[in-house]
């Protein structure tokens, strides 16, 4: 098989599972099999069950994690003004568009040149009165100072959204992102360290909060969770305020737990193995920088982004495409885009310039990172 940047890692169990739901269960949309998911999600994390709501995107999540905040009467704000959420620009789209979609404005700020995560020093300089919460984003699976983050928001009256899109399995200080916080927002699509094929999940440590997102997931008809964990429907429901069909079905539910039960065994030693040979082959390499984490933080990498320093970016990435090995750019700034575009964030242009992702996934060999680390060997000496 040609070498991949990323893939998914599914098998015959997840076929199986799917197998199960489609002929034993014969009820494919939001189900039992999603409530044992939020429930197996909640025992792994060290949650209670209705702190984990399941989507069918990461996007979703977010989306309803914002929502679940602008919805809140006792938030700050001039009378008529639209909410704002800081955010670094050098995140995958979904960030911003999640928070446009709650109806909020997102704030793009800067990021820190050594790890490509939030610079809280920029941000701090972006707050105004009509800021609500922060969305700090573990790029590359690093929860960067998160505990700063946390006394940021305090110190400051504000609410804190962690994009763990990338972060599934990571620690932080020894505690498992998602299990403590405020509202933190994982991805399960086909390519992050557990997939359901498509899907997310939000985790809320408030209870209005996550009432909220569980009925804004179903079109905002109240309880109706409860109905179809049940195996009925809300016939006769009352509509409040605005909801989006965003659950998740028991086929992809199905996928998620069997994805679950191998991340320890398989995908987290696979992931941080793989991570650890490119940093011994890479480490001490002209005219490239690995990105910092804290030796405290337990990283479960999803992507292994590099800079490529001193305007060498588009050479190494032809010269490592030139002998069939893929590489990509995560992310374009937020505020380069024409939807977004904002005033000159000059970190994060820096680290546009120069960053590149090299291939990792649990389905590489050791074989295969020794190929990718030789070529850019070749591409820098």
């Amino acid at each position: 098989m040609q070498m991949r940047l990323s893939r998914s890692i599914v098998g015959a169990s997840e076929a199986e599972a799917v197998r199960r739901v489609i002929e034993e269960d014969g009820y494919l949309g939001m189900g039992a099999e999603t409530r044992r998911f939020e429930e197996e999600l909640a025992a792994w994390l060290g949650v209670e069950p209705w702190q984990v709501i399941t989507t069918n995107t990461g996007t979703a999540a977010l989306t309803l994690a914002v929502d679940s905040l602008q919805a809140e009467s006792r938030l700050p704000g001039r009378q008529g003004a639209v909410p704002k959420i800081l955010v670094p620009s050098l995140t995958f789209v979904a960030s911003f568009q999640a928070i446009v979609a709650a109806g909020c404005l997102p704030v793009a700020c800067d990021v820190l040149p050594q790890t490509a995560t939030l610079d809280l020093r920029d941000a701090e300089k972006r707050l105004d009165g009509d800021v609500i919460a922060i969305m700090p984003v573990h790029y590359a699976s690093n929860p960067w100072h998160l505990d700063e983050v946390y006394d940021f928001a305090r110190r400051k009256g504000l609410r804190v959204i962690e994009d763990a899109a990338h972060a599934f399995g990571c620690r932080h200080h020894g505690r498992k992102i998602g299990s403590f916080g405020d509202l933190v927002c994982f991805s399960f699509d086909g390519i992050k360290n557990i997939t359901s094929g498509e899907g997310g999940c939000l985790v809320a440590f408030d209870r209005e909060c996550a009432q909220r997102a569980a009925d804004a997931r179903l079109l905002a008809v109240e309880g109706d969770t409860r109905s179809r964990y049940a195996g009925t429907r809300t016939w006769t429901p009352d509509i409040k305020r605005l909801g989006w069909r965003f659950h998740l079905s028991n086929i992809m539910a199905a996928i998620g737990r069997v994805q679950l039960a191998r991340l320890e065994p398989e995908f987290i030693p696979a992931r941080r193995e793989l991570a650890a040979q490119y940093a011994s082959l890479l480490g001490g390499l002209p005219h490239l920088a690995l990105l910092e984490t804290d030796p405290e933080d337990f990283v479960v990498p999803h992507i292994l982004p590099v800079r490529i320093l001193d305007g060498r970016k588009e050479a190494f990435k032809a010269a490592l495409e030139a002998q069939g090995i893929p590489t990509g750019v995560h992310y374009k700034p937020n505020h380069l885009h024409s939807f977004f575009a904002a005033g000159p964030l000059p970190l994060c242009e820096q680290l546009y310039d120069e960053l590149v992702t090299l291939p990792l996934h649990p389905g590489l060999s050791r074989e295969d990172v020794e190929a990718v680390c030789r070529a850019a060997r070749e591409a820098l000496i």
